[in-house]
C-alpha cells in the first residue's frame, strides 16, 4: 500500500496527460482495464462519479478487445472526492477524444492506451520518486484500503470496487483494522513521550497506564 503522499508524489511526476489516471487508480477503485475503456459519456463531474461499464483486456497477440468486466458486480457507479475533478476536467479538455463516446485516456500519440506503452511511464515517475518496482495494480489497492479506513461496510466496500464475494473485500477490511491498530500504537507512543516530558518537569504527579487484565 502507498501512502497518500507517495500518491501525490507520483502525479507530480507523470506527464500532465496521464496525471488524472493516477487519481482515478486512486480514489475511483478502477482497474486498469476499465480506465483503458473510458468513455466521456461515463464520467459525470458535477455528480462526481464515474460509470463502469466495460474493460479493456491485452491480448498476447497485441490486440485490444473491449468487453463487458469480468463480472456483473463489476459494472457499477463510483463517487469520486472532489479533489480530482479538477484533473479529470482538464484532461476531457485537452488530451481525451473529443467526441461524446470518446475516449477519456489514449496513448501519447492518439491510439488506444496499452499497459505496455505505459510502464515506461510508470517506471520513470517511481524512479523519480524514489519508490521501489511496485504495479499500477496498487494504486487500487492503495484507494480499496484507504475506502476502508473511512467505515465502510462489507457491502459498501464490494459495491465500489466491483466485487462479487465477499473474500477479496474482507481483505481490505484486515488491512484497515490492521493500520487503524499501528495509528493507535504511533499515538501511544507520542503520549508516552508527552508523559515522560510532563514527569520531567516535576511539578505533578506523574500518570500512571493502565493495565487490563
Amino acid at each position: 500500500m502507498l501512502t497518500v503522499s507517495e500518491v501525490f508524489a507520483l502525479a507530480g511526476v507523470v506527464p500532465r496527460r496521464v496525471r488524472a489516471l493516477v487519481f482515478l487508480a486512486t480514489f475511483g477503485s478502477t482497474r486498469w482495464g476499465e480506465i483503458a475503456a473510458l468513455r466521456h459519456r461515463n464520467l459525470d463531474l458535477t455528480a462526481r462519479t464515474v460509470k463502469i461499464e466495460a474493460s479493456v483486456s491485452e491480448m498476447r497477440t497485441g490486440e485490444l478487445v473491449t468487453g463487458r468486466p469480468k463480472s456483473d458486480a463489476g459494472a457499477r457507479v463510483v463517487t469520486l472526492p472532489e479533489i480530482i475533478v479538477g484533473d479529470l476536467a482538464w484532461r476531457l479538455q485537452r488530451f481525451s477524444e473529443p467526441e461524446h463516446d470518446g475516449l477519456v485516456f489514449v496513448g501519447e500519440k492518439g491510439a488506444q492506451l496499452r499497459r505496455s506503452n505505459f510502464t515506461k511511464v510508470w517506471t520513470k515517475a517511481l524512479k523519480d520518486v524514489g519508490l521501489p518496482q511496485i504495479h499500477v495494480h496498487d494504486l487500487r489497492y492503495t484507494g480499496n484500503t484507504l475506502a476502508a479506513m473511512t467505515g465502510a461496510s462489507l457491502k459498501e466496500l464490494m459495491a465500489r470496487m466491483g466485487h462479487s464475494s465477499t473474500k477479496a473485500a474482507m481483505i481490505y477490511l484486515h488491512t484497515a483494522k490492521d493500520r487503524d491498530r499501528a495509528i493507535a500504537d504511533a499515538l501511544g507512543e507520542i503520549a508516552r513521550e508527552g508523559l515522560k516530558s510532563k514527569d520531567d518537569d516535576g511539578d505533578d504527579p506523574p500518570l500512571v497506564e493502565a493495565k487490563i487484565n
